[in-house]
């Protein structure tokens, strides 16, 4: 009866420390995922109903009619749409912009078994940075993709960490491919996130299946998401007022980009121009010219607005676009390059557009969308906060370019089945920022916020889950110079 009770005793005090082992190993993600929501909360409470600018003042009075001019993402304006239907305002667009920014980081930070206690000081750290305080209540196409991006990618990663188990893999799989595609639909370039998904899901479905197994995965994954971009852009197109809208859009980079050229050299020729509309050419060379800033588009803006009452300006500037791209290809290289210098370095933050706080647009636009303008001393305040950043790496898009760059090598090298996931969404990211290089028209920070939430979920996503993953990785080193083996697969289970 002594050693019963004695050996009941044991097992008490082993239950007891094994509870409070899985409690101590918890804390850690429940820590970071409750300053996260903290982070949401105070975002919302500080921002709502939200920041409209004159762009999104425009969408929502589309949404709120059902017909969209087409110079913006019409996926935007249906969203405000429905939105307003449900509140009037769309202030609940900004909580799914919230919920999206803030959801993708609590599920980076929660998929980190064992966690790590650098994730919660992190998280509240960079709750504080405008890119999570502020930025997301500015209702933005850039917003929405990055968060919808983010938020993909994350759940690629659950995933991924779950693959083995059916039940595990479907239900995020489907929910990043929705958001994902979401992204491709908010932004003209968006669909740069789609191939890196493919290769995410290809690469984890072949650790478990084989090469033939992941490549089938990979195309299946960007076959089902291009066929959805496309089919939902074509029902989205039945609602624009003017389908030609978009092509205007690429004939006013075009046009931009050939004053540059003339502004950087004078002497250059416009021979599609000199034969077939000379008025152009004078509007080009001799009015834009004299207005021209690298730094963004609007400064030439009356020039662009004169092509649109000449039906055939359109193809005559994409004619002598090609011309300098085919004649003068270092060129046309230095304006592409001026200009992407402007929107990744921001060299002078005045010159950009930072943050937007309050109300503003056109006063028929606000009437339609049922909205007033407005400035707060709260909206100014705000402003002031996130513009006392300017000056700091807080804003550069290069500090977290390198900072995505890190992490990634260090995931690939780590190489967890969630790993993958997030190196292909800082890619994604990079990639995104890189394809501003050939169609950036203004330096305005919103659009790589991309780049920059990436860097910052995908740093809280290390934080997590550093408990461990050295010593794991030092092992699987030791593992590969050992040639693999038994020996090697132990080294790394211990590690673990």
């Amino acid at each position: 009866m002594i050693r019963m009770a004695a050996l009941g005793r044991q097992w008490r005090r082993r239950k007891t420390g094994n509870s409070f082992r899985k409690v101590w190993n918890e804390a850690p993600r429940i820590a970071a995922a409750a300053a996260i929501l903290a982070g949401a909360g105070l975002c919302l409470w500080l921002n709502w109903p939200g920041h409209f600018s004159w762009d999104s003042v425009v969408q929502l009075a589309e949404g709120r009619s059902g017909v969209y001019s087409g110079q913006h993402p019409p996926v935007m304006s249906w969203l405000l749409g429905l939105a307003d239907a449900l509140r009037p305002g769309a202030a609940l667009f900004v909580a799914l912009d919230v919920a999206l920014v803030f959801g993708a980081l609590v599920a980076l930070a929660l998929l980190a078994r064992p966690a790590s206690w650098l994730a919660a000081p992190l998280a509240a750290a960079l709750c504080a940075a405008p890119q999570l305080i502020v930025y997301p209540a500015i209702v933005w196409k850039d917003v929405l993709f990055a968060g919808a991006s983010v938020a993909g990618f994350a759940a690629l990663a659950w995933a991924a960490a779950g693959w083995a188990r059916p039940a595990r893999r479907y239900p995020p799989l489907a929910a990043g491919l929705a958001l994902l595609v979401l992204a491709a639909l908010a932004r003209q370039n968006g669909a740069v996130v789609l191939p890196f998904a493919a290769l995410a899901v290809a690469w984890t479905a072949a650790w478990s299946g084989g090469v033939r197994r992941g490549a089938a995965w990979g195309l299946g994954t960007l076959g089902v998401s291009a066929v959805l971009v496309l089919a939902v852009s074509a029902a989205l197109a039945t609602r624009l007022a003017d389908p030609a809208a978009t092509g205007r859009a690429w004939r006013n980079l075009e046009a931009y980009d050939l004053v540059g050229a003339v502004v950087r050299d004078p002497d250059l020729a416009f021979p599609v121009l000199e034969a077939r509309a000379p008025w152009l050419d004078t509007l080009l060379r001799d009015d834009a010219a004299g207005d021209y800033t690298a730094s963004r588009a609007d400064s030439i803006s009356d020039e662009l607005d004169q092509l649109d009452a000449h039906p055939d300006a359109a193809g005559l500037v994409e004619a002598q676009w090609g011309d300098l791209v085919l004649r003068h290809p270092l060129l046309y290289l230095r304006v592409r390059a001026s200009a992407f210098r402007w929107v990744f370095l921001t060299p002078v933050p005045s010159e950009c557009v930072m943050a937007e706080t309050g109300v503003d647009g056109p006063p028929d636009a606000l009437a339609a969308a049922g909205l007033k303008e407005r400035a707060t001393p709260a909206d100014n305040a705000i402003g002031d906060y996130a513009e006392a950043f300017e000056a700091s790496p807080v804003y550069s898009h290069a500090t977290y370019a390198v900072v995505a760059v890190a992490i990634m090598t260090l995931l690939l090298l780590r190489r967890r089945p969630a790993d993958i996931a997030v190196a292909a969404m800082l890619a994604s990211a990079l990639a995104f920022a890189a394809s501003f290089a050939l169609i950036s028209i203004a330096c305005d920070y919103r659009y790589l916020y991309d780049l920059d939430l990436s860097a910052i979920a995908g740093a809280l996503y290390l934080a997590a889950s550093a408990r461990g993953a050295w010593r794991r990785l030092i092992a699987q080193q030791r593992q590969r110079q050992a040639g693999g083996g038994a020996g090697g697969e132990q080294l790394a289970a211990e590690a673990e």
